[in-house]
């Protein structure tokens, strides 16, 4: 269902821009932090379990500690953390101490505010926007966190995976029988590729939270778009690995995360994925 508001695509993607740029700030939050409270959760755990004494840990939440410079630990005034427009001012560096900052929260930000404005411009206001906004969003995330510490936690991909059969439910991307297979096919799929490659090489290609990613992607959007999803995200990631040995002279013994390539697919497979079959096959006359 379409809300009427009377403003035309234009003014509803610009007035959506600052809202994505104030949850790609949150983002940078999640990006950064939630790796750390699941390794302290884990050592905690572990320790528990070995029956060893717990060493002290700083508590570290989504909103504790409050923000603050990661040199000198300066905390960042309210006016100094604006998206977007605080590292143009601050011209990229702390206040205190002059320690450049990093280039990821601005790109994260304008991003998930580019990403924001464009899925309103496309689907206007309506229940699918809202779906395809936390699709993004939670995607976004994820490689960042993927891309930092090789990892793609259960606690979001899982749940990732959870709404997009609910919203499918009603049929918003593909009938409920699609989504149930595509997230059945999307695991087992690099789930036999893991063990495959591990049965010939001795060695695991990839971790168990790319075969969880790819399920939330069959999910949301069937198991006829897994192909595609899985054709664009290799074919990105071993052009990315091959520039990588190249140009930075990057040993190949370096793992590199997949989950990034197949957020990136993913995406690209929700908005415009039927567009790219349909021309795709009529090519063959299909």
């Amino acid at each position: 269902m379409l809300l009427d508001t009377g403003l035309s695509p234009y003014a509803l993607a610009l007035a959506a821009l600052p809202f994505g740029l104030i949850i790609g700030s949150f983002l940078n939050v999640v990006i950064l932090r939630f790796p750390e409270q699941l390794k302290n959760n884990w050592r905690r755990e572990s320790e528990d379990f070995l029956g060893l004494p717990s060493e002290p840990i700083e508590k570290i939440t989504l909103a504790v500690p409050a923000s603050r410079c990661p040199s000198c630990g300066v905390p960042i005034k309210p006016w100094h953390n604006i998206p977007v427009i605080s590292y143009v001012f601050l011209r990229g560096k702390c206040t205190a101490c002059s320690t450049p900052i990093s280039i990821q929260y601005p790109l994260i930000e304008l991003l998930c505010g580019l990403a924001t404005a464009f899925i309103v411009y496309q689907f206007g206001l309506s229940l699918m926007t809202a779906y395809c906004l936390l699709f993004s969003w939670v995607l976004i995330a994820l490689t960042g966190i993927d891309y930092h510490d090789q990892l793609l936690p259960d606690q979001i991909t899982l749940p990732l995976l959870w709404v997009g059969l609910f919203a499918n439910l009603s049929s918003t991307f593909v009938p409920i029988n699609e989504a149930v297979i595509g997230a059945l096919a999307g695991y087992l799929s690099l789930w036999s590729v893991f063990w495959i490659f591990k049965l010939v090489t001795g060695k695991e290609g990839m971790g168990y939270g790319d075969f969880k990613l790819l399920a939330a992607l069959g999910a949301w959007m069937g198991w006829q778009m897994l192909p595609l999803i899985i054709i664009l995200s290799t074919f990105v990631g071993a052009l990315v690995g091959i520039v990588g040995v190249i140009v930075k002279s990057k040993d190949r013994q370096v793992p590199i995360a997949f989950g990034p390539f197949l957020a990136m697919a993913g995406w690209i497979a929700l908005i415009w994925g039927d567009k790219i079959l349909d021309n795709y096959l009529g090519l063959f006359g299909f």
